[in-house]
This record gives C-alpha cells, structure tokens and sequence, in this order.
C-alpha cells in the first residue's frame, strides 16, 4: 500500500485519483495517512488506481518472485507455486479492467464505424441504390458478429477476472503460510522501483 499512496501522491498518472482524494481529504496536498485514510473510505478510488495502471500497461503485482535458490528446500515447492501463480497473474491482469471501460470494447465500436461509413459511402458515392438493402443487411451481419464476439469476450473478461480474484487469495494464503512459519518476509518482496513494475 504504501507504494500506492506514493504514486497516488507524485506520479502525475494518477492525478485524477488525487483530486477526488483532495476533495475527500480537502486539502490541495494530502499528507500519505490522508491520501491511506481516503481509500480506506472509499474503495472506488484504489479501483481506479488499478485501473488506470492497468491501462497503461503497467503492473498492480507489486510483488517480485521468490528467489527459490535462497530458500529452504522444504519449502521450495510452496515457493514455487507462488512463483507461478504471481506469473498468471500478471497474465490476468487485463481481465480485472471493466470490459465496458476495455480497449476491446473501443476496437470494436471503431470497427462498426468503419463498417457505418463504407456502407454510406457505397451506396451514396458510388451510387448503388438498388443494392442498399444488401449493402444494408451486410451491415446488420456485422452488428450481429459485433454483438457476439462483445458477448464472447466479455465473458472471457469475467472468467479471467473470476480466476484472477481465486488465483490472488490462494497466492496470499501461500505467502502468510511462508511468513508464519519465518521463510520469507512479505515485505522484501516488494517492488519498490518502477523498472521492475512494468
């Protein structure tokens, strides 16, 4: 969390979290509690936060994996299964957008436009009233396919967000049981540089 508040703070990616984090805390430069305290009060803004990075092609899995050479064997399996967990997570990570918000909904609006404007231009420009109606059923046809592959992919939207929300708790409960029997700390395998982030 801490590395949240810092970038919610200072990376000017961000800035519209911290002006809804302003107006809750009212202050024009909120203290790192505040800007905690803020999303602890509304969980929408830390959903944005994950958003946004997201979108931008960054990472919200600030954890690096396990380097398995350094840990006891005994537990080197359970290490190991972090390790890939963390890696299908960053794979599922685009699934976690809102698929109204996705880029995958704007490519396929782009597409029907494009598919909108050809028709208007073949049927005007080019002069063919008496195929409109053909030319108008290929444009049914295409929002007919539109509409499917939006229904199919949002699907695939919820089925990788669904695996990704199983995948998180199971991987949390991996790292606490590491933790309590004293073979990791939790806190060292915080990225806390930006290279590493993305």
């Amino acid at each position: 969390m801490p590395r949240v508040i810092d970038e919610i703070r200072h990376v000017g990616l961000y800035d519209l979290i911290l002006q809804d984090v302003q107006k809750i805390t009212g202050k024009e430069k909120p203290s790192a509690a505040e800007v905690e305290e803020a999303l602890k009060k509304d969980p929408a803004l830390l959903r944005d936060y994950m958003q946004t990075t997201v979108e931008y092609n960054l990472s919200n899995i600030h954890l690096k994996d396990i380097d398995l050479e350094k840990m006891d064997p005994s537990c080197r399996e359970t290490a190991q299964k972090i390790n890939e967990n963390l890696s299908r997570l960053r794979e599922l990570e685009k699934y976690t957008l809102d698929f109204e918000q996705s880029s995958t909904l704007v490519l396929i609006f782009s597409v029907e436009f494009f598919v909108l404007f050809s028709v208007q231009y073949f049927i005007v420009l080019l002069d063919l009233k008496a195929w409109q109606w053909y030319i108008y059923g290929v444009f049914a046809l295409s929002i007919l396919a539109a509409w499917l592959y939006a229904k199919k992919m949002r699907k695939k939207y919820e089925e990788g967000n669904a695996e990704y929300e199983r995948l998180y708790e199971e991987t949390l409960g991996l790292i606490v049981s590491l933790e309590e029997e004293g073979h990791l700390c939790k806190t060292d395998l915080y990225i806390s540089e930006s290279d590493e982030h993305i």
